[in-house]
């Protein structure tokens, strides 16, 4: 059986360390505390748990204090968690299964990231990430913000989900604050950092700045195939708050040129013809996202709503619109059956209901 180090970086996460530690010591032969700077009460709860609990000075670069994290490690395998991350109960016990089982010659395990959920608690946005690494590997993160370790060696794609569960509110503009400052000392973002950039650009509202860092990301050809694609989604996001909704849509038809339509580029062209009454259109694309399939293996952002309850709502009403009625509380109940506490389904219930439509399922 392997022996695994957990590796953390951590400031000021004095209401959720102890529920994070919590559900990974019985996983970890060794923890690795690494404060940057805290002044609640971090440090002493992390010492409940382990003594080997380090200072390092924030420099404003995640990778270098979580490359810092890794120099301590002793064991077989590295696990890296962020404070506000959990394993709920049968991913503890999968984990544990992993961890007597594991080729030791496997050299990354990928596992899933949740990291939205909807008021019932449904996974609403997750990613694939590089979670669990093998020590003699010597893997490096890269990058001062988004830090990643690009995957490499044999690695297998494990079913295991971390749960991303904030209980507080992070400093909202930090990001953008150190890529600013990255940039004002004269430095060059690599790829993955401009696309970040972008990203960050865009969730403080400087759309402007935004689309055209988007841009020059997709016009410089270096991206990996999935930045690239959500970079088109997140630019014609951008371009509709910048009033131009036909650019828009060709930022989005602009995605099929790196890969097959992920759901969400569909649902976002589903939107556009909607929004426009071009109701065939839009029932074109809702139904290309009813038939995508997500590939968890990919590493690229997915929204679960986008393969089946979002187009099936989105459905609904056009074919409502469209005065078959039918056909609408069909697609109604579908998606009732995947959200059936949701507010705009039951908005629908009472509607249909008014109408007659409603049959047993």
């Amino acid at each position: 059986m392997i022996t695994i180090s957990l590796c953390m970086i951590v400031k000021n996460e004095e209401d959720v360390l102890a529920r994070c530690l919590d559900s990974v010591q019985k996983l970890a032969d060794e923890m690795i505390i690494v404060d940057t700077g805290s002044e609640d009460a971090t440090q002493e709860i992390a010492r409940r748990y382990t003594d080997q609990v380090y200072q390092f000075e924030w420099i404003d670069d995640f990778a270098a204090a979580r490359n810092f994290s890794f120099s301590k490690a002793t064991k077989d395998y590295i696990l890296w968690l962020d404070a506000d991350d959990i394993l709920l109960p049968d991913d503890q016990k999968a984990f544990q299964q992993l961890k007597q089982e594991l080729d030791p010659q496997t050299d990354l395990v990928m596992m899933r990231y949740q990291v939205a959920f909807d008021q019932q608690g449904n996974p609403t946005f997750s990613y694939e990430r590089e979670r669990l690494m093998r020590r003699e590997k010597g893997y490096r993160w890269a990058g001062a913000i988004h830090e990643a370790i690009t995957p490499s060696g044999r690695l297998l794609h494990s079913p295991i989900t971390i749960t991303h569960k904030k209980l507080h509110p992070s400093d909202p503009d930090r990001n953008l604050r150190i890529f600013e400052r990255l940039l004002a000392r004269g430095e060059t973002l690599e790829p993955r950092q401009q696309f970040y950039y972008a990203r960050e650009l865009s969730a403080h509202k400087r759309y402007d700045e935004a689309a055209k860092q988007f841009t020059r990301f997709l016009n410089d050809g270096q991206g990996w195939i999935e930045n690239n694609i959500s970079a088109c989604l997140d630019l014609s996001e951008c371009l509709i708050q910048l009033g131009q909704p036909e650019q828009a849509a060709q930022a989005l038809l602009r995605s099929l040129v790196y890969d097959r339509p992920r759901a969400e580029i569909c649902c976002a062209l589903g939107g556009y013809f909607l929004g426009r009454q071009r109701y065939q259109q839009a029932i074109y694309w809702y139904q290309q996202a009813r038939r995508c399939t997500p590939n968890a293996q990919s590493g690229g952002f997915v929204s679960p709503d986008c393969y089946g309850f979002i187009p099936e709502m989105q459905l609904c009403v056009c074919y409502d619109r469209l005065g078959d009625h039918e056909t609408a509380a069909r697609y109604h109940r579908k998606a009732k059956r995947r959200k059936p506490e949701d507010a705009s389904v039951r908005h629908n219930e009472q509607y249909f209901r008014s109408l007659g439509r409603l049959t047993p399922l």
